[in-house]
């Protein structure tokens, strides 16, 4: 079982406690720990260390032009590394702690590595909903930067067992909280300005929060992102990626396919068998890892409704496909 790993500790019900004076010992120090989120699991490290932020870019693997979404605590919080005009702190009013990442222009003293936004002038900032990651941030008083806790350009991971299976020992310690709930990360959104005025809002990576629950708040449509380059993470055109070749829409497999299965169509496991959108979202990096570690050298998912978080596994998908 994860637990029984040297580097991992479980961080539930009476352990929670002494796992999470150990963690913020390690990141104080500028470690990296692995901490379950309600999305996925992150890899954090403390937001105002070069050094730190360099762990976490090492153990991934990850390009350095890529940004980090840094995790706050509270609004409060956050409004000292970011500036909240009038939309941003109607959405944070209205969404958080959970599941959305604001891209907010960052504060020129924030006191922040500046790797975190990848040279740009904008900061990715989120509030977490997860009590574990929520207790890490209470205990080290710190904006935690945290991506993914797997390998650049890899599937996500849900559970602790995936965590270590992706990093292993390139990570100082893994929480494990048990699977994370919501499966999928966090919907992204850059509230965009003009000279200081609100011009709108882009929609960067689709997640459990939609498009159209950001525009009932806002009273607005999203505006096009066509052109604007890397603002956010999820934005490469190839991610998630399995490491094989994955095949989309699939209504049956071939015989050399590892299938994923959704509603009617059954597979070798699938998302949902009753075609709920959300238990897919929650599924969707489970299958996906069953499907890499099977012998099987391609795979093929069935077709998954473009609507609602629909929209947000679909592009997952089509980046694990590319």
């Amino acid at each position: 079982m994860p637990a029984t790993k040297s580097n991992c500790l479980l961080a539930q019900g009476d352990a929670l406690g002494p796992a999470i004076a150990r963690a913020a010992e390690v990141i104080r120090a500028g470690g990296t720990v692995a901490v379950p989120t309600e999305t996925v699991y992150g890899l954090a490290a403390r937001a105002d260390s070069d050094d730190a932020v360099a762990a976490i870019y090492r153990a991934k693997g990850r390009p350095d032009f890529n940004p980090l979404i840094v995790h706050v605590a509270d609004q409060w919080s956050a409004s000292g590394l970011a500036f909240f005009d009038r939309d941003a702190r109607k959405l944070a009013s209205e969404f958080w702690p959970g599941p959305l990442t604001l891209v907010l222009p960052r504060h020129e003293r924030a006191g922040l590595s500046a790797a975190v936004s990848a040279g740009l002038p904008t900061i990715a900032v989120r509030c977490p909903a997860h009590p574990v990651m929520r207790a890490l941030l209470a205990a080290t008083g710190l904006p935690l930067a945290a991506p993914s806790a797997n390998r650049s350009g890899g599937v996500s991971p849900t559970t602790a067992g995936h965590v270590f299976d992706s990093l292993g020992n390139r990570v100082d310690l893994i929480l494990d909280g048990g699977r994370c709930a919501r499966g999928i990360e966090s919907t992204i959104v850059a509230v965009r300005q003009n000279s200081g005025c609100i011009v709108g809002w882009s929609l960067l990576r689709p997640g459990p929060i939609s498009a159209e629950a950001i525009a009932a708040v806002l009273g607005s449509a999203p505006m096009p992102t066509a052109g604007s380059g890397i603002e956010a993470p999820g934005q490469l055109a190839s991610h998630y990626a399995p490491g094989k070749p994955v095949r989309l829409g699939a209504e049956r497999p071939a015989a050399d396919e590892f299938m994923i299965g959704f509603g009617p169509v059954p597979g070798d496991v699938t998302l949902s068998a009753d075609g709920d959108l959300a238990e897919a979202a929650a599924r969707l990096y489970a299958c996906l890892h069953a499907g890499a570690a099977a012998a099987q050298p391609r795979l093929a998912i069935a077709p998954i409704p473009d609507h609602d978080i629909g929209l947000a596994i679909n592009d997952r998908l089509r980046r694990a496909a590319a």
